[in-house]
């Protein structure tokens, strides 16, 4: 995504004022080493929008900056929920780079945290809500957040969720872990904080659980100012959960922050929990519609609102239909936002009975009133198809009964490992060099590979990892990725592994 796309070839070299001739900047919001947010007025509608100015020769200065800054655009153009700051526009020129980006009035969240000092059970509840629903259409996009926190959690003129900050933020790929350690540590899961590989989803979930507890203590649950004492109490899992709390938000704080990844709950889990399940809006009951979906449902009433200002209808639905950013795209955007801020739930109920009534009668023939359906007239929508197959191996059987018969099997089969997590082994198999001798064991099950240099210098020795992780269909799931090593020898071990195993 670039500003040419979206300005009809505008000549890159003119200034920045040139190019922001459809905005009236204000004042400054807030400001970091590398960029500076400002209020703005968008001339056309006289809606108010966040502009963060980002300069190019300061993110150039940081190592990898400039690729996380492209990764962030990418990821903020991609996810369109009622609970995610919506990005509206890139403006870029030779020397900053312009995110017009949706304004929230009411600040961040810790702020008001911090002038409530608690907040009360439905109010945490419901925001709770919000911040999971977002978290989930993240998940579904395959987006990871990493840095939640109520400094990144904005609020709107009626106290709704904005997830903001996509910084930290990264892609979800089947069968690859991540391994960045990213984001405040009074946040972030044990996993990330001590160097292990992570899926993703579980480390969001137990940012969750930690903005949980602030909403309904005031505090957070690890807050020691003795750094080791701070950092032993995330490693095992050490808080106190105050009687006042409600019982039901109690138990789902403690099945969120659990160390073992393996055994935290899911979003789905947390979905189906008595105490979140209370009061839940409608809107939140239902999957959204996917941002290409979403694109092709298009407000009638809001349509002729942009055309009466000078725009041509087929361009601007054609530009709707792809997804473009433009004049006319942002002007629609802007307006669908502000119309459907009700005061009675983000979307009116006239909008939200139509969805609901999409999901619920996927086949039914007959036109949405005032929405029109540009990839056929009257045609609803289909929801995504969850994926029915994934990298490696599933088991319904618990973790510890799975490690220990994987463990079986790469003694069988003379490969060395070294625990490097719970359920998580960085593993050396090299035919012919290692054999049952070459194990010994060392705190508990770690087996740790011997240092042999001719091993080391081997042609054909093979690096691998094993992770296993729960899967949003609640099984266990075995993961081998190759580090390094001839490729078709790590397919034959892989085979013989589930030989051992019994699968094949």
């Amino acid at each position: 995504m670039d500003g040419s796309s979206g300005h009809g070839g505008r000549d890159g070299g003119r200034t920045g004022d040139m190019l922001l001739r459809n905005y009236k900047l204000g004042k400054r919001l807030g400001f970091g080493a590398s960029a500076t947010v400002k209020l703005a007025e968008h001339v056309l509608t006289g809606l108010k929008v966040a502009i963060k100015i980002i300069n190019k020769h300061e993110i150039r200065k940081i190592k990898d900056m400039e690729e996380k800054v492209r990764r962030e655009m990418k990821i903020a153009k991609l996810l369109v929920h009622p609970h995610i700051v919506r990005l509206y526009e890139v403006i870029e020129t030779s020397t900053d780079i312009f995110l017009v980006l949706e304004y929230a009035e009411s600040g961040e969240l810790f702020d008001y945290i911090v002038y409530k000092n608690r907040l009360n059970e439905n109010e945490a509840r419901s925001l709770f809500q919000q911040i999971i629903s977002g978290v989930e259409y993240c998940h579904r996009n395959m987006v990871v957040h990493r840095d939640l926190k109520p400094e990144n959690l904005l609020l709107d003129s009626k106290y709704h969720v904005k997830i903001a900050d996509f910084g930290f933020s990264n892609i979800l790929r089947d069968g690859r872990f991540l391994k960045t350690s990213c984001g405040s540590p009074s946040y972030a899961a044990p996993e990330i904080l001590f160097g292990k590989l992570y899926a993703g989803p579980e480390v969001d979930v137990w940012s969750c659980g930690v903005i949980l507890y602030a909403l309904l203590c005031g505090k957070l649950p690890f807050d020691e100012g003795n750094i080791s004492d701070f950092y032993r109490k995330i490693k095992h899992g050490i808080y106190n959960l105050p009687m006042s709390l409600p019982p039901g938000a109690r138990d789902l704080i403690r099945r969120i922050l659990v160390v073992d990844p393996t055994r935290r709950m899911t979003i789905p889990q947390i979905r189906q929990h008595p105490w979140f399940k209370a009061h839940l809006p409608c809107y939140l009951t239902v999957p959204p519609l996917e941002a290409n979906q979403l694109a092709k449902k298009i407000d009638e009433q809001i349509l002729q609102v942009v055309i009466n200002m000078g725009f041509d209808r087929n361009q601007l639905i054609q530009s709707l239909f792809n997804r473009v950013h433009n004049e006319a795209t942002v002007a629609y955007y802007l307006l669908l936002d502000y119309q459907y801020r009700g005061s009675s739930g983000y979307l009116k109920a006239e909008f939200q009975a139509s969805m609901e009534s999409g999901i619920n009668q996927m086949h039914q023939s007959e036109p949405i009133p005032r929405y029109m359906n540009y990839q056929g007239i009257g045609q609803i929508p289909q929801l995504p198809q969850e994926r029915k197959w994934s990298l490696g191996l599933q088991f319904q059987a618990n973790p510890r009964e799975i490690m220990t018969d994987v463990l079986k099997a790469l003694q069988e089969l003379r490969v060395g490992w070294k625990r490097i997590g719970h359920y998580n082994m960085k593993c050396r198999w090299i035919p012919g060099i290692y054999g049952h001798n070459s194990h010994h064991l060392e705190d508990d099950d770690s087996n740790i590979m011997e240092s042999d240099d001719a091993a080391m210098k081997a042609s054909n020795v093979v690096k691998f990892e094993v992770q296993l992780y729960k899967t949003r269909e609640e099984k266990n799931l075995l993961d081998l990725q190759r580090v390094q090593g001839p490729q078709f020898l790590f397919l034959d071990l892989c085979a013989a592994i589930l030989a051992q195993l019994r699968v094949l």
